[in-house]
């Protein structure tokens, strides 16, 4: 079992560098010697639009995001964004939903609807002989939805069905209570609770959804990627035609007072009881007051996978592996593409191990934050970073979500070529200094979810995974 797990490290570790030449051989010479060379990005009837060719044949991704998230539900109904996206799909003012359905279905092609934090994102996939149905359809979701009061009755009745669920999910339950801590009333990352949206949900109007529509839905901050067999010059001109005269739209929310590393949460530990649940997830971080773009943050990003990235990362050769305390544990920085985010260490510990779990958890992140990184570890991450870069850019849909994602965080396309150089670039100077200059243990929030405050029969420490 031990040899098998190593023989695995080792590849995540080495193997970096055979995925980057995979991915180089696979990609068209003139993407090779400059990635965002092969886009066209430009101002189309007032939506930021992205074309980018590649070899994949008859095939086109398209994804999209504007501002009209659930931040922006300001002090009004918090349900009304979410209830609004789900709401685009079920018919426009000239096709109801079952028409739409049927015309995407002959064809094999797909329109969905997403809502999160800060945006409303949209993915769609088609032909490309297709694309300008595809491209009149979701034109016509979003410019012209027709708001069917059966339908909102319907997409309520799902929403609240949704929450109620996640109500005994021991991570959604976590994942609130903790942005809630790290982040104040009125930051765009801070979420309503459960119950405020269960409230909200109920009470929501139709007036309330049109209203919010009428203003967040727009081209003024849209962005709309197509990638795959696409030609950019009928790209544009089926945006152009079906777009055009669409008005409207908000900017992004970002915070005017950042958090910092050293500011307590107002509730340091918090518990989330969850009857009769098998195992508690623990959240441990705090804010970092650091957007995508600023100078700490790729270096915070690179020092963040040392400690708990995949099987390599520390927390995973500790407490999984070595104290046999769960069967997985991680790091991330999270919601900092817009405003600024979170870092945290994520786990799921037996009940009777979670002291134990947390006791080592900290052991670990303390160790890392005191002493720093090593000169090896970061030169083998750096290679893990940049040759998983590149494999997600090997997919359609993978380079279309790295240039949306990039696009969001404030870059061009150039920013295609420019991240694996600004990651072999980071020191471990940069990273030692990030690492101490925006986080700090001693205050952070930590969440457990679960089973949690009551003493139960210690089991057997969970053996690793089969294979590992």
């Amino acid at each position: 079992m031990r040899s098998r797990r190593a023989s695995w490290s080792c590849t995540l570790a080495g193997g970096a560098v055979l995925a980057a030449a995979f991915v180089a051989a696979a990609l068209p010479a003139a993407a090779q010697a400059g990635m965002a060379a092969q886009g066209h990005r430009a101002k189309t009837a007032g939506i930021d639009l992205i074309t980018y060719p590649t070899h994949v044949r008859d095939v086109v991704v398209v994804l999209g995001a504007l501002p009209a998230g659930d931040a922006m539900a300001g002090s009004g109904n918090a349900a009304v964004p979410t209830l609004s996206g789900m709401m685009l799909d079920r018919g426009t003012t000239t096709l109801d939903k079952f028409a739409i359905a049927e015309r995407l279905e002959e064809v094999g092609a797909s329109i969905s609807f997403s809502v999160g934090t800060q945006s409303l994102e949209i993915h769609a996939k088609c032909l490309r002989k297709d694309l300008p149905m595809v491209l009149s359809i979701l034109a016509a979701e979003l410019k012209t939805p027709a708001f069917p009061a059966a339908e909102l009755a319907k997409a309520k009745q799902q929403l609240i069905g949704s929450l109620r669920e996640s109500l005994q999910n021991t991570g959604a339950r976590a994942q609130e209570a903790f942005a809630r801590a790290i982040f104040p009333p009125g930051h765009p990352n801070r979420p309503h609770s459960v119950e405020e949206m269960l409230s909200a949900a109920e009470s929501a109007t139709l007036e309330e959804i049109k209203a919010f529509h009428a203003k967040y839905v727009g081209p003024r901050r849209f962005t709309l990627v197509l990638v795959g067999d696409v030609n950019d010059a009928a790209a544009r001109r089926e945006v152009t035609k079906n777009f055009t005269g669409w008005t409207g739209g908000e900017d992004y929310l970002r915070s005017a007072t950042p958090g910092a590393a050293g500011e307590a949460a107002p509730f340091h530990d918090i518990e989330v009881p969850l009857k009769d649940k098998p195992s508690t997830t623990v959240l441990l971080g705090q804010a970092t007051g650091l957007r995508y773009r600023d100078a700490d943050a790729l270096p915070l990003r690179v020092g963040t996978a040392i400690l708990g990235q995949g099987f390599t990362g520390r927390l995973m050769g500790t407490v999984r592996d070595r104290e046999g305390l769960t069967y997985g544990i991680g790091a991330a920085v999270t919601a900092d593409s817009v405003a600024d985010g979170a870092w945290s260490i994520s786990a799921s510990f037996a009940p009777a191990l979670l002291d134990r779990g947390i006791a080592s958890t900290r052991q670990v992140l303390e160790q890392w934050w005191e002493d720093g990184v090593t000169d090896d570890e970061l030169t083998a991450r750096k290679q893990g970073l940049v040759g998983g870069y590149f494999v997600g850019l090997s997919t359609t849909g993978g380079l279309a979500s790295t240039i949306l994602t990039s696009i969001q965080r404030g870059y061009d396309l150039s920013w295609l070529d420019g991240y694996p150089n600004a990651v072999r670039a980071v020191s471990r100077e940069q990273v030692d200094h990030a690492i101490r200059a925006h986080l700090d243990p001693a205050t952070m929030v930590r969440v457990e979810a679960g089973s949690v405050g009551a003493p139960a029969a210690v089991p057997p420490a969970p053996a690793p995974a089969p294979g590992f």
